[in-house]
């Protein structure tokens, strides 16, 4: 558990590490990651938008290639979204209604739902900014009607706008002197954003099982209560 925590809370750093020793298979472990972070519904924990961010930023100091990255961070993405659909369409319904649901929250599933219902074919593309839900939407779309050309339409546009905006962003701030000055600060920041919404989502959970427990054990007691009166 030390071992994970300190890789969430570091990652920036081993990333360094790994750019600037091993760039002959950097780029095949990038596309892994983001392939993997939107692709498999068990993976919504790994690094996305802050990932993204930094290698921006990585691009713009001359350590990897800006256009590169664009280029095999978009067909990760799209890539990983499609597996997805095509894991909910053939598995989704198994998984939803059997045991195996254990591995995949059925809350993140239910706020990705009623996202996909409020926003339709859109949510397929606003998804692509939001962690955890970006992660469902295309596992939900497939359990659902929509149809596969109609989800890589929206799979595509949104895969390109979202490393565009990140990647483009990175490299952008990693050219002004503020960012180069407080580099490891800017970091922090960046992870602390992303790992916001895991945060929330875990204390949402605690709260929402101890609530349940304290109105089952009510009701016991009340049930007891009323037993024992007659």
């Amino acid at each position: 558990m030390t071992v994970l925590l300190d890789f969430l809370f570091h990652w920036d750093h081993y990333l360094q590490v790994i750019v600037l020793t091993h760039k002959d298979w950097i780029y095949p472990l990038l596309f892994l990651l983001i392939f993997c972070e939107t692709g498999l519904v068990l993976t919504p924990f790994l690094p996305g938008d802050s990932l993204v961010f930094t290698l921006g930023i990585f691009a713009a100091k001359g350590w990897l290639n800006l256009y590169t990255l664009f280029f095999l961070l978009t067909l990760a993405a799209i890539g990983g979204d499609s597996l997805n659909y095509l894991f909910g369409n053939k598995f989704g319904k198994f998984f939803y209604a059997s045991s195996a649901s254990f591995f995949i929250k059925k809350e993140h599933i239910q706020k990705t739902e009623d996202f996909f219902n409020q926003y339709g074919s859109k949510a397929i593309f606003l998804s692509r900014f939001i962690p955890i839900v970006r992660t469902f939407t295309p596992f939900i779309a497939g359990i659902g009607s929509m149809a596969y050309s109609r989800f890589l339409f929206f799979n595509v546009f949104g895969g390109l706008c979202w490393i565009g905006l990140f990647l483009g962003t990175g490299y952008f701030l990693g050219n002004q002197p503020l960012i180069k000055n407080h580099f490891k600060t800017f970091i922090y920041l960046i992870i602390f954003f992303s790992l916001f919404p895991l945060v929330i989502e875990w204390i949402k959970s605690k709260l929402y099982t101890k609530t349940n427990l304290a109105v089952e054990n009510f009701s016991k007691k009340r049930k007891a209560d009323h037993m024992k009166t007659e």
